[in-house]
């Protein structure tokens, strides 16, 4: 066996390992929407990390075209499907969120739609080769690539400024992180720049992450503790009398 063939069947092996743990990343926040459903509002919760997914998915897809950049039927089949579960996440946030950030999702939802339409036309009509069209939509990749990594960082403000990693779930951080271990060792195989420079950088902010998520674990705990022990305070300060309810006097200070 050549090194050529070697080295290709390795690429397909990282190749599936990246598509498995790409998969885990897309239904990672499949607890976070359940809760949310639970509760019917989104709370505290952000889209950006949604929309920022979706608008990646939606540039790689194209990317991984065979009119675009051939050979990388692995890029088109796991982005094709992070943009179907994407959606259905926005869906979701869109019917549990406040009208006023219900507007602002949903116009964002539109620019980007619009946006991936209009690259679409222009690679696929006005640029007549396949260089041209990987490096055009290749380099949009790599913008688009960052954002998705680096969205959490509105998420990552809140969890410095709270002391609290409630709204950070562990597992999209760590599904991140293996994201960007797969596909950046896929791009080296046969080096891909488009590939190797967004997710080098978002391995990085994932390990960023993680580092943030081990700093705020136990004050997190803490917080949760305390709140849970001063809802149990507030019950006992109720009695019932007479088919109502009264509230007992608090003395402490």
């Amino acid at each position: 066996m050549t090194a050529a063939a070697s080295a290709e069947i390795a690429r397909t092996v990282v190749g599936i390992l990246g598509n498995i743990i790409s998969a885990f990343l897309f239904l990672s926040p499949v607890p976070t929407f359940v809760a949310i459903w639970k509760r019917g509002s989104v709370e505290q919760y952000s889209p950006a990390p949604y929309l920022a997914t979706l608008a990646n998915c939606m540039v790689w897809t194209l990317y991984g075209l065979p009119m675009v950049h051939p050979h990388s039927l692995l890029v088109v089949t796991i982005n094709g499907s992070g943009c179907v579960i994407e959606i259905i996440y926005i869906t979701l946030f869109l019917m549990y969120c406040e009208r006023s950030k219900r507007l602002k999702v949903f116009m964002w939802l539109m620019v980007e739609l619009i946006f991936i339409t209009v690259l679409s036309l222009i690679t696929l009509t006005l640029l007549h080769n396949l260089n041209r069209r990987s490096q055009l939509v290749g380099s949009t990749c790599i913008v688009f690539n960052i954002l998705m990594y680096a969205s959490p960082l509105a998420v990552m403000k809140l969890v410095v400024k709270t002391k609290s990693v409630e709204y950070m779930p562990l597992s999209i951080s760590l599904a991140s992180f293996g994201n960007g271990v797969a596909w950046t060792t896929y791009a080296l195989i046969r080096f891909d720049p488009f590939m190797t420079v967004p997710n080098g950088l978002g391995t990085l902010l994932s390990a960023a992450q993680l580092i943030l998520y081990a700093t705020y674990y136990k004050s997190t705990k803490q917080q949760l503790a305390a709140r849970k022990a001063n809802g149990e305070v507030n019950l006992s300060q109720v009695e019932v009398r007479d088919g109502g309810q009264e509230s007992k006097p608090n003395y402490s200070s």
